[in-house]
């Protein structure tokens, strides 16, 4: 299995710009969570051997700060990857109970916006939606058994009103299934 890293993306770029269908049935854009001081944008899908071993740490930690909305976001070709299907991220979000919203990014144009380039790529921004960080969520990869807790750690700093202070690890998992 090849690994694939998240691209460098400079501290302060401004959030793009989405509106996209979530598994609940509803359509959110970015616009949506200006309630909150910080919004944590997560490319997922429902096959990455990546993913798996962090969707409970990603509940847990949308569960424990309030001041953060997390989203997730599907951009896998469903038609080379089946498992990646609207259906499938819906059925996936319900047995697994999200407590945060479940986008489709079909056209892969939010992807290509945010430049995600892995499954998990993780983006935090703050209120003004500039980001403040993007890296990994720990340094467990597939095996699930974390000696860092990078993305806790990066919340619990900016949530306290801190600056990220540690250094920022590429993201690395699955990439991105892009079309054609």
């Amino acid at each position: 299995m090849v690994v694939t890293y998240s691209e460098s993306i400079p501290m302060g770029a401004q959030a793009p710009e989405f509106s996209l269908p979530g598994t609940d049935g509803n359509t959110y854009a970015l616009g949506d969570f200006g309630d909150k001081d910080f919004l944590v944008v997560v490319f997922m899908c429902v096959h990455c051997p990546f993913v798996l071993p962090i969707e409970d740490k990603l509940i847990e930690l949308q569960n424990k700060y309030s001041e953060a909305q997390f989203v997730a976001i599907c951009s896998n070709d469903a038609d080379t990857h089946p498992a990646d299907s609207f259906d499938n991220m819906k059925d996936r979000a319900e047995m697994k109970s999200y407590p945060f919203p479940y986008l489709h990014d079909e056209s892969q144009e939010v992807a290509k916006a945010y430049h995600a380039q892995c499954t998990p790529d993780i983006f935090v921004y703050d209120v003004n939606r500039e980001l403040v960080y993007h890296g990994r969520i720990d340094d467990s990869g597939m095996e699930g058994n974390p000696t860092t807790n990078d993305l806790d750690e990066a919340l619990a700093l900016l949530t306290g009103g801190k600056d990220v202070d540690f250094e920022q690890v590429p993201s690395h998992g699955c990439n991105v299934k892009w079309r054609g």
